[in-house]
C-alpha cells in the first residue's frame, strides 16, 4: 500500500481511547409515521428526533423524499449518520446531547418551545393568578451601599 503512512503506536492508542470515549451508533432508521430519525447506540440508549428539529434538513435546498430520508447510514466507525442522497451528515454525539444545529438554532427552538401551550401551563398561570401573580424581581442591592 503506497501512499499509506504507518500510525504509531501512540496514535493507535489515542484512536482506541477516543472510541471508547464517543457514544457509538450501532443502528438508526427513518420512521415514517412519526418523521424522526432513530438511533440506537452500543449502550443501549435509543432516541428519536423529529427531522423538524434538526437544522441541516431545514437548511435543504427542497423538502427530502421518503426514500432519501430511508436511507440513512451509520458512518465513521459507528460516531455519525450519513444521508447519501441528501449528503448531509449528523454527529452521534451530539444528537445524544441534544444538540440538533447551531447556538443561535437552539436558542430558537427552546424560544418556540416556550410558547407552546398545555393544560398543565394554563394551570399553573391561573394558580400564580391567584396568588397575585408573577413574583416581582427585586432590584440586586449594591454591595457597598
Amino acid at each position: 500500500m503506497q501512499g499509506m503512512e504507518k500510525s504509531t503506536a501512540a496514535e493507535i492508542a489515542a484512536a482506541r481511547k477516543r472510541g471508547a470515549e464517543e457514544p457509538t451508533i450501532v443502528s438508526a432508521r427513518y420512521i415514517r409515521s412519526t418523521r424522526a430519525v432513530e438511533v440506537t447506540f452500543v449502550h443501549g440508549v435509543k432516541i428519536a428526533v423529529p427531522i423538524t428539529l434538526i437544522q441541516d434538513f431545514r437548511t435543504l435546498e427542497r423538502e427530502p423524499t421518503l426514500a432519501e430520508l430511508a436511507q440513512v447510514e451509520v458512518s465513521g466507525a459507528g460516531t455519525s449518520l450519513y444521508w447519501p442522497r441528501l449528503d448531509l451528515g449528523l454527529s452521534g454525539s451530539g444528537l445524544l446531547q441534544g444538540i440538533f444545529g447551531t447556538k443561535t438554532w437552539m436558542r430558537e427552538l427552546a424560544r418556540g418551545m416556550g410558547a407552546i401551550k398545555s393544560p398543565a401551563k394554563a394551570a399553573a398561570s391561573r394558580e400564580n393568578g391567584r396568588k397575585g401573580g408573577r413574583p416581582r424581581k427585586h432590584p440586586a442591592t449594591p454591595a457597598h451601599a
